[in-house]
């Protein structure tokens, strides 16, 4: 039986309906990704699931047990936002231990769970400051034993990565999916970050428009999109009408068709002939621009070396692997 489970769940507001029947089961122990641009609904979704907005129909089960009537208090469930939310006049062992306060656990048995939690997200040093004292990560790790520190049932991340650095948001995500593993936690993550969403879950639902467009995990959900929204959202994939496609592939196409930008090969000859007509450097990638038969694709190709760059306005061959060939609704 599924440890969370969510069942033809309604949410309205003002008469506009944010979402409506979402279902969705999610296992013991499971890292779980709300994905989807902004306004989709994963935010309130997962608001309803902690109890912080109601819902107009539907149940919400956790272990069995239909969370819906009871109170956010009363359900077991840790919760870390986008926000910090930190006592500035408290220090951080004061902070984490507030939860505790509200449960009245006596003062040892307190002081040895925020010094273990404190441990778990590398903050030991720090017990003793204040939050202005702390950078954004570490007032991030903050909140994190907070919700750690009473012993969640199910912990829920909204986008708390959003407003760090590029360099923190990776050292703190990689923590954060350590500290669920070791702790078996069940965890539900919300975010609009694909990279997030491939590296860190073990499924994601795809959210767009109030439902569940696509769940799996991160391979499926990249290798085979259910739809052009899928392919648009996850990876920067090439999304060719029908016509599109049979110029390119010299056959009849009658669907929409997504081609992956690293499926397909820059070659110096071969049958299908192009022209770079931009590139652009990201990184370890370079990507492509580049018109075969009157159509514009977008190539990623590793980024080895300079001597392997081609320049604007060269005439190259392209090879695309069939396999990669995905029919999209």
């Amino acid at each position: 039986m599924s440890y969370v489970s969510v069942q033809h769940l309604e949410k309205n507001y003002a008469g506009t309906t944010v979402f409506s029947d979402i279902n969705c089961e999610i296992h013991k122990g499971e890292f779980v990704t709300l994905l989807g641009p902004s306004g989709c609904g994963k935010s309130t979704l997962l608001r309803c699931i902690a109890g912080l907005t109601p819902v107009d129909g539907g149940q919400i089960l956790l272990d069995g047990v239909d969370l819906v009537p009871m109170s956010p208090q009363k359900r077991g469930i840790g919760m870390v936002f986008q926000s910090y939310a930190l006592f500035p006049n408290m220090t951080v062992e004061q902070n984490v231990a507030f939860g505790l306060r509200m449960q009245k656990v006596n003062a040892d048995d307190s002081h040895k769970r925020v010094t273990e939690v404190l441990g778990l997200v590398e903050l030991n040093d720090f017990a003793a400051r204040y939050p202005h004292q702390l950078s954004g990560g570490q007032c991030q790790r903050v909140a994190l034993a907070r919700s750690l520190v009473t012993r969640p049932r199910l912990l829920l991340l909204d986008e708390p990565l959003s407003a760090l650095d590029a360099r923190i948001r990776k050292h703190l995500r990689e923590q954060i999916r350590q500290i669920q593993r070791e702790l078996g936690l069940t965890t539900i993550f919300v975010t609009h970050d694909q990279e997030e969403a491939l590296t860190m879950s073990d499924r994601i639902f795809l959210m767009n428009q109030g439902k569940i467009i696509q769940s799996g995990d991160a391979e499926t959900l990249y290798t085979a999109p259910v739809d052009v929204f899928a392919a648009g959202f996850i990876g920067n994939y090439n999304l060719l009408d029908a016509d599109s496609a049979s110029k390119l592939l010299q056959r009849t196409v009658t669907g929409r068709i997504a081609i992956r930008p690293e499926a397909i090969e820059l070659r110096l000859n071969g049958e299908l002939d192009a022209q770079v007509r931009s590139h652009s450097l990201l990184g370890n990638v370079i990507r492509y621009k580049v018109e075969a038969r009157g159509v514009e694709l977008v190539v990623d190709v590793l980024n080895r070396s300079a001597a392997d760059l081609h320049p604007d306005g060269q005439r190259l061959a392209l090879s695309i692997d069939p396999t990669a060939l995905c029919v999209v609704a």
